[in-house]
């Protein structure tokens, strides 16, 4: 069982490394990639509220859900016919999640209960994550790229760090026979 898991662990770390080594080699792929999950995933949802309101046993429902599948549907056309304002709209939607993030970071920080250190960290993160979606807001172009290589440095430390995991469960396999 532990050699198995140790195999998985390994395997699923040498993949994360080469999707990682993919997205910072080439991040424009990374953010067509991105666009296309998305569009997938809207066509995947289109599917799921039109069953959904075919379920349903009142009209009121069926109404919003098939309005739902149509908006769905719509998106993921928009995304496939044009990557580049989709990935536009991803990345501003990302720095909107950054900075209101952040901001409920810094509240943390001022937090009754908390000690100096964790209101540290919860602070500089707050300033971070605030600064990265204003980075995001000022330079979209700019910030698809570093969402490609932030992902494709995020896979590649996984990665590593799966296969470390897994050699290390494999050592313990054998010292444990």
């Amino acid at each position: 069982m532990l050699k198995s898991s140790s195999t998985h662990l390994i395997l699923i770390g040498i993949l994360a490394v080469i999707v990682g080594v993919i997205a910072i080699a080439w991040p424009g792929v990374t953010i067509l990639a991105l666009v296309i999950l998305f569009a997938v995933y809207a066509f995947m949802d289109a599917g799921l509220q039109t069953a959904r309101a075919f379920s349903s046993g009142s009209a009121g429902p069926v109404i919003g859900h098939l309005l739902l599948a149509v908006i769905d549907v719509a998106a993921a056309v928009f995304a496939i016919a044009w990557p580049a304002p989709t990935a536009f709209v991803l990345v501003i939607v990302v720095a909107i999640w950054a900075f209101i993030g952040g901001f409920a970071e810094i509240s943390a920080g001022f937090a009754a209960g908390e000690t100096a250190g964790t209101r540290a960290i919860f602070l500089i993160a707050g300033l971070v994550s605030v600064l990265f979606g204003i980075v995001l807001f000022a330079r979209p172009g700019v910030g698809a790229v570093t969402l490609a290589l932030l992902f494709g440095l995020y896979s590649m430390i996984y990665g590593f760090s799966q296969i470390s995991t897994g050699i290390h469960a494999r050592e313990l396999a054998k010292s444990s026979r």
